[in-house]
């Protein structure tokens, strides 16, 4: 397979196309992509925060393909519990090509009156907007097939679009099988057709598998539909990363590439500045608001949403969690937390999953909040843990501060009143509540609930012996 250059994209600004009820996908993913050297099939290889399957789902859906349905068979469980309900599922029972994979769908399509797509699941970038030209093609003209073909400069193993003299579609010839002649041809079929549905099937039983693979080529239909005189058309893709295979690991890097750009360059024309684009990793899900700053060696993955003037400070990692308009967050780590309104958290600090940050709260260096509602206006400073705690509102946790969460066997909560003062080094045993306006004077270890307005200490009396360093010294002399 030849190697795509990110700089080749163009950019997406399509909108997705109403859903036609006489329009339905059949997606391929039932291969064993042996060379992917994988125990996960390559359908659900994950890139950009999605299945790879899942790209192309969403593509035929967002072209108007309102029913989408897979063909599985390796490892068909684990394809199934990953792309969901959301699909409908034929099986594949045996690996006999593509054609045979078209031959497995029929009686799950045998009402079935319209226009079928039919994709493989390893081409995930594809777009919508190239789908839904090749639909149009096909209905439009009456065609019995429309077909996405592409023009390479290294066409590799791509089956070879062959026209007549007059520039028609006439056959398509699989590369494996295909003489030098052939070979020399640059335009390639992608794998990706539009078919009239009534015709398509009857063409499937004409099928043979005389060939070197000995398998039933879906190409071969073409062949058939000129032998009948039905006319074939074919939409050519612009720009033919669009239709890049994923067969092994270097694919699927390329992939991610070429997706990546895609990515960045949407969100930079939606108002979103990024010092070093290239160093930035954004999933294909992830929301970010005007006039927010991205720094180099970010990682912003899942179904993460940023709000508008916040600033990403230098290799944060942010998975599945909000951060609201205004947030200042530098070189710190969150998962599945929710950051309000102008907030500061960092630099170094980690917010695990169930962290909820109020507005306006400052969140030092080396901080570590996991399963805790954090309300606003408070301040945390550096080297602190909180968790399973409720922090009231304008309350100053110092340095240094522990919640005690964990007895060994269950996991006990603490919770802390607005206004209170929780001193430097303070260990809070939980569950233990500290009431509205406390003061906690620094060094205490607290195993009881403390009173709103009260002082609580829990701390050793100070010691002073006058000259013991001194006489331990010349004792350790003689």
């Amino acid at each position: 397979m030849p190697a795509f250059s990110p700089a080749a994209q163009r950019i997406a600004t399509e909108e997705p196309v109403k859903p036609q009820t006489h329009r339905a996908a059949l997606i391929m993913a039932a291969g064993k992509s042996t060379r992917m050297k994988s125990r996960l099939p390559k359908a659900v290889h994950p890139l950009c925060g999605r299945p790879v399957a899942m790209h192309v789902i969403q593509a035929c859906r967002d072209a108007g393909l309102e029913r989408v349905i897979v063909v599985v068979g390796h490892e068909a469980d684990a394809v199934r519990q990953t792309l969901g309900e959301g699909v409908e599922y034929i099986t594949q029972d045996r690996q006999l090509g593509t054609g045979h994979a078209a031959m497995c769908a029929e009686q799950a399509l045998q009402d079935f009156e319209g226009v079928l797509a039919v994709l493989p699941a390893d081409t995930p970038l594809i777009r919508p907007g190239s789908i839904a030209r090749m639909v149009e093609d096909c209905e439009s003209g009456g065609c019995a097939a429309s077909l996405l073909t592409a023009e390479m400069q290294d066409p590799a193993m791509y089956g070879r679009i062959v026209r007549s003299p007059s520039g028609e579609v006439e056959r398509i010839v699989e590369a494996k099988d295909a003489p030098p002649k052939i070979l020399a041809i640059r335009e390639i079929c992608t794998s990706i057709y539009a078919f009239d549905a009534r015709r398509l099937f009857p063409a499937l039983r004409r099928l043979s598998p005389e060939n070197r693979q000995q398998e039933y080529y879906l190409t071969d239909v073409i062949g058939i539909f000129r032998s009948e005189g039905l006319p074939v058309s074919a939409t050519v893709v612009e720009d033919a990363t669009e239709v890049m295979g994923i067969n092994t690991r270097v694919e699927l890097a390329d992939a991610t590439a070429v997706l990546r750009d895609r990515i960045r360059r949407r969100l930079m024309l939606d108002g979103v500045t990024m010092l070093d684009p290239a160093s930035v990793h954004v999933d294909v899900d992830v929301e970010i608001g005007q006039d927010t700053i991205i720094y180099p060696g970010c990682v912003i993955e899942g179904r993460t949403r940023i709000g508008s003037g916040c600033v990403i400070g230098p290799h944060s990692h942010i998975v599945d969690s909000v951060l609201e308009d205004g947030v200042t967050f530098e070189a710190s780590v969150a998962v599945e937390a929710e950051v309000g309104r102008g907030t500061r958290v960092g630099p170094y600090s980690r917010l695990r999953p169930g962290a909820r940050l109020g507005e306006n709260v400052i969140i030092g260096d080396f901080v570590e909040i996991k399963n805790s509602v954090i309300h606003e206006g408070v301040s945390i400073a550096h080297m602190t843990y909180i968790g399973d705690a409720e922090v009231g509102a304008h309350t100053n946790i110092g340095a240094g501060t522990i919640t005690c969460n964990y007895d060994g066997r269950r996991k006990h909560r603490t919770v802390i009143g607005a206004g209170a003062f929780v001193g430097s080094h303070t260990t809070l045993n939980a569950p233990v509540t500290v009431g509205d306006g406390a003061f906690i004077g620094s060094g205490s270890v607290i195993t009881k609930d403390v009173p709103p307005d009260a002082l609580a200490l829990g701390r050793a009396q100070q010691i002073i012996k006058e000259g013991w360093a001194r006489r331990r010294r010349e004792q350790s002399e003689e």
